[in-house]
């Protein structure tokens, strides 16, 4: 079962969210595909299987995304937004590539006709290898997707077993040809820290991914998540408990591989030519999330959408499927930038913390520590201080 959603205060009877900040930002889609053939053991997404949706269709649930796309422009026009073409299109799930290609392309063409493309756009779908095949990324390709993100998490059949991924590892190498000779770019997307997973098994698994030849690399830290079937084989012990130690260890070792590649860190957890999508995000821009438990940003307007897919649907054709919605001031618009902006190579303006009232005496221990560095008018932080970046931030917001 994934996580509740946060509280909020109703939809607004009025259907209009009026920006709250003037500065204008760009603006882009996430669309959320929450059907899944398996469930893995580790997942806390929105996600549910065939079991688990009863009667709903999902060969024609796009149309529900569709419906919520068109009420969208009207909602966004009604409010004084200006019409801002998208710069970005992120297909999330879930396992989007369950969706045939007519049913992607059906959805771009929605947010095309309402929104209008920048063009040099970026669509990208998240895809897992077992779903997944040259013939289906070339339908992807006709249909206007530009990248894809492929779900591996691991090279190791012992430790894709322990996640309850079902994938062939050789499969990758195929998929990835195929992208590269229909001029998709492509993300791999990785996940250390499993039970049992070894340090020389996670080495392997980074040597084989940057053998590849992507153009983009993500390695998140497994996070074992309340609730999950390997939280309960865990506390049971049937499975030891993951060790933050070895963890800190194979993120140098993917660190110090990937940069050695030509994959350049430009985030926390990410390496390689940067996602524009999730750029985005960590930079606070504009963007609608449409779906199931799919989070929206507009202009310190802040909601989401109610989680299962049925439920969604039955809202969406009363009124709206937002569960709840915050307006967000502009002192938490900051410290939101310093959390999210301060995981980037780039940094966060020094401006942004003197809005905060953090000053040279609470920068200073880190600075001689060694944790960050003053980088053009950026704070920045540094290859040791990237281990504990969500503990700066606190420490920064706190002192």
């Amino acid at each position: 079962m994934s996580a509740a959603l946060p509280l909020g205060l109703p939809w607004p009877e009025s259907n209009l969210i009026p920006p709250r900040f003037d500065e204008v930002k760009s603006f882009h889609a996430y669309v959320h595909i929450p059907f899944c053939e398996f469930r893995c053991g580790y997942c806390d997404f929105n996600t549910y299987t065939a079991k688990e949706i009863g009667g709903l269709s999902q060969s024609s649930f796009h149309e529900s995304l569709i419906t919520e796309i068109n009420a969208s422009a009207d909602i966004l026009k009604n409010s004084g937004y200006p019409k801002r073409p998208l710069s970005t299109l992120f297909f999330g799930g879930g396992t989007p590539s369950l969706f045939t290609g007519n049913q992607i392309g059906q959805i771009i063409a929605s947010l095309k006709s309402n929104y209008g493309f920048q063009p040099d756009i970026e669509i990208t779908l998240e895809a897992n290898p077992e779903s997944t095949t040259p013939e289906y990324l070339e339908q992807l390709a006709a249909k206007g997707v530009t990248r894809i993100s492929l779900g591996v998490q691991s090279f190791d059949p012992k430790v894709l077993a322990t996640l309850e991924r079902v994938h062939d590892p050789e499969k990758v190498a195929p998929i990835l040809k195929a992208a590269s000779d229909l001029g998709l770019e492509s993300s791999l997307d990785l996940i250390y820290g499993a039970p049992n997973e070894s340090i020389d098994s996670w080495r392997r698994t980074v040597e084989t991914a940057v053998s590849m030849g992507t153009g983009h690399i993500s390695a998140y830290s497994l996070i074992v998540e309340p609730g999950t079937k390997l939280a309960r084989q865990i506390k049971i012990g049937e499975l030891p408990e993951t060790d933050d130690d070895l963890d800190a260890e194979k993120f140098e070792i993917a660190d110090q591989l990937f940069q050695a590649s030509g994959l350049p860190w430009y985030e926390i957890a990410n390496w390689g030519k940067p996602s524009k999508h999730n750029h985005a995000y960590w930079t606070s821009a504009d963007w609608w999330g449409f779906g199931p438990g799919a989070h929206s940003h507009l202009s310190g307007n802040r909601f989401w959408n109610t989680k299962h897919p049925l439920s969604y649907q039955q809202q969406l054709a009363a009124k709206s499927p937002v569960a709840g919605i915050e307006y967000i001031d502009k002192r938490t618009n900051l410290e939101e930038r310093l959390m999210l902006e301060l995981r980037t190579s780039t940094g966060i303006p020094m401006s942004v913390l003197d809005q905060l009232g953090i000053g040279p005496e609470t920068i200073s221990p880190f600075t001689l520590d060694g944790s960050l560095k003053i980088e053009s008018e950026n704070l920045v932080v540094t290859a040791s201080g990237r281990l504990f970046v969500d503990r700066i931030v606190l420490q920064l917001l706190t002192n």
